[in-house]
């Protein structure tokens, strides 16, 4: 019996949508950095929180090779924490808000280069545009974590541009390494393939 794609469809499509939104808010946050203030810090815990939600269900997606969505469960179940806690108490998280982002993007950077690693066994051909995106987030997270500079709007900035660098890596993941098949074969038949 065939698979319905439609679950791994909604998985791509939510990723993209979300990783469309997380751009526009590096966007909004690089082009008017002072807009960074408690009502910004809500919508963007919502927005976090409803990206984890989307990253848990495409872990359960179980799209065709398995690599884009393959640690969205552990990162997505962190998402929705983060978010929530960012969403109700805005105002004390906005003292660690670029340490926990930091963390966050370069944990979720150096997990994609192991998908692009990954990707490039499987044979995807592509697999570097993976593997330079993660590098680049891991140096925009790893800049936000460690940033000595105490200026709310310089903090913003380097935050703007490590939500894009971030939306950008999983919106390239995702185009790059879920592949929907029409009718795909059960995972035992898969598994079988495979061990054939």
């Amino acid at each position: 019996m065939m698979r319905s794609s439609a679950p791994m469809k909604a998985a791509k499509t939510g990723y993209i949508v979300m990783s469309a939104l997380m751009i526009a808010f590096g966007l909004v946050l690089v082009v008017f950095p002072e807009t960074l203030a408690e009502a910004m810090c809500t919508v963007m815990g919502i927005s976090v929180a409803i990206f984890g939600a989307v990253k848990i269900a495409s872990y359960f997606s179980k799209d065709l090779f398995r690599l884009a969505f393959q640690h969205d469960l552990a990162e997505g179940i962190l998402l929705v924490i983060l978010g929530v806690t960012e969403a109700v108490k805005p105002e004390q998280f906005m003292e660690f808000i670029g340490v926990l982002f930091g963390v966050c993007v370069m944990t979720d950077g150096l997990l994609k280069i192991q998908t692009a690693i990954d990707a490039k066994l499987f044979g995807v051909s592509k697999w570097w545009l993976i593997s330079a995106a993660s590098v680049l987030t891991c140096v925009a997270g790893f800049f936000l974590t460690v940033n000595p500079v105490e200026s709310a709007s310089v903090i913003a900035v380097i935050l703007g541009i490590s939500l894009m660098a971030e939306g950008a890596l999983n919106l390239i993941t995702v185009l790059v390494a879920v592949r929907i098949v029409k009718n795909q074969q059960p995972d035992d038949i898969i598994t079988m393939e495979r061990h054939a």
